[in-house]
């Protein structure tokens, strides 16, 4: 792994390796995890003696910000991230701590409220080379494929 003084991350061009096919993987494991979600929060309906199904989007969220943060801050990644084979990793090159996995989760959340940001987000995905979302650009996070 090449090792640069400002980033601890795989060199996109000498190890390729880390990246390929990240961005698909990605949204893959969105897709998973949007519906684990989902799932919880419709499981949690009855402790909120139904009333969450007035307010269920806000009740997804709220379950979705806590499920990202305890899952990225336990392993770097979500349930979904693990069952596409990705994780989160820092600028240092580490695993995410809890306080990495706060902040990834917060710029996450704040950009699907705005949707400009998020949409920002997915076309920075699409063109940088690490496949950075504006989060991960911001916190200096990328997502890369687990080896071994």
């Amino acid at each position: 792994m090449t090792i640069h003084a400002w980033s601890g991350l795989p060199d996109p061009h000498d190890r390729a390796d880390f990246y390929a096919s990240v961005l698909p993987k990605r949204g893959f494991a969105w897709v998973a995890d949007s519906i684990l979600i989902a799932l919880l929060a419709a499981i949690a309906l009855p402790f909120t003696a139904f009333t969450g199904i007035f307010f269920f989007p806000f009740l997804m969220a709220v379950i979705g910000f806590f499920y990202r943060w305890f899952t990225i801050a336990g392993g770097s990644s979500t349930w979904g991230m693990r069952l596409m084979g990705i994780e989160l990793r820092g600028a240092d090159g580490l695993r995410l701590t809890s306080q990495d996995a706060l902040l990834h989760t917060a710029g996450y959340t704040v950009s699907v409220v705005v949707f400009p940001l998020q949409l920002i987000s997915v076309l920075m995905m699409l063109m940088s080379p690490r496949r950075q979302g504006l989060s991960d650009l911001v916190l200096g996070t990328a997502a890369i494929n687990r080896m071994g």
